[in-house]
């Protein structure tokens, strides 16, 4: 008698980064076939056609395999955090920067990437909130945040990182900042903000370790970092020179740690949430859900990506 096989659902964006996984997609295939599944394979549509997808899958699912971009990722974890049912997620990382792949350090060979998403372990990591909807690793506002989802893909695709440090080039000489008020339990403080992000990630951008160091995924808490309108160009220069050399310059920047973060502005603000555009909002909650959903990793990359335990240290 043949047991029936494991079910696996395979999703991904044909179209994210330079559309490199038209290439990769048999051997992808072959290596989720050999690991004893059967599969379904669905391509998304469009925006937020993942979200949907995700919601409505059924419960003999045993595992979901996504591909694309943090956008894709993005949407695949908002379907499962709508689930009454979740259920683990392997990633093949195919977008132009890959961040929440590099910090859980899943590589970018993605024939690698798919041997570990069906054999690799559970890791379950921590997933934010945002007003109503969810995010999986930045919430963000201000200069160079709307540059992942204004610069056309055509351009990221041929460009790659270099598109979006052009992008923010261009906008220094037109720089908006926010009143704001945050409140938190660790801080509380007000001023004109160009620039904020809330996140759960060793790498921004692609640029690694600008949110600080000791980033693990499962502590239940965000690295909280806020950058004030600099007063002239020496000041910018200094908080460009501070991002560079990755240290926090107090005299114009907050950068704390917090579970839960109220942002209040005058006026409505773009939000970026994991490189996509997350509306304009003149209030936002922002507030973590420790170890909400299930990511595989490789179970060697495990250290330095969890809460340290006794005698352990974290890069």
């Amino acid at each position: 008698m043949e047991w029936p096989k494991k079910k696996l659902y395979f999703i991904y964006n044909p179209h994210a980064g330079k559309e490199h996984i038209k290439g990769k997609l048999y051997g992808i295939l072959q290596v989720l076939a050999d690991a004893g599944y059967e599969l379904t394979v669905y391509p998304t549509k469009g925006y937020q056609d993942a979200v949907d997808q995700i919601v409505q899958l059924p419960k003999d699912y045993e595992l979901v395999v996504c591909s694309g971009g943090d956008g894709t990722l993005d949407e695949v974890v908002m379907g499962m955090m709508q689930r009454e049912q979740r259920i683990p997620i392997g990633y093949i990382p195919a977008g132009t920067c890959n961040d929440f792949a590099r910090s859980l350090k899943i590589p970018g060979n993605m024939p690698e990437a798919a041997r570990i998403a069906v054999r690799g372990e559970n890791f379950a990591c921590d997933v934010g909130s945002f007003n109503q909807r969810n995010f999986i690793y930045i919430a963000a506002f201000g200069i160079f945040t709307g540059v992942s989802y204004s610069t056309k893909q055509e351009v990221k695709n041929a460009l790659g990182q270099m598109a979006y440090i052009l992008e923010g080039m261009k906008s220094l000489y037109n720089v908006k900042s926010y009143q704001m008020k945050v409140t938190s339990q660790e801080m509380c403080f007000e001023g004109d903000f160009l620039f904020g992000m809330v996140t759960n990630s060793k790498s921004v951008g692609g640029f690694k370790r600008i949110v600080g160091k000791n980033v693990v995924f499962d502590d239940g808490v965000y690295e909280v970092t806020f950058i004030r309108r600099p007063k002239n160009a020496i000041e910018l220069q200094e908080i460009l020179t501070a991002l560079l050399v990755k240290e926090i310059d107090e005299r114009y920047m907050y950068s704390f740690r917090s579970a839960r973060i109220e942002v209040e502005a005058e006026q409505e603000v773009p939000w970026s949430l994991d490189g996509e555009f997350g509306g304009e909002h003149k209030r936002v909650v922002i507030s973590n859900n420790p170890r909400a959903v299930e990511i595989r990793i490789a179970p060697e990359m495990r250290a330095g990506i969890t809460v340290k335990k006794a005698g352990e240290d974290n890069e």
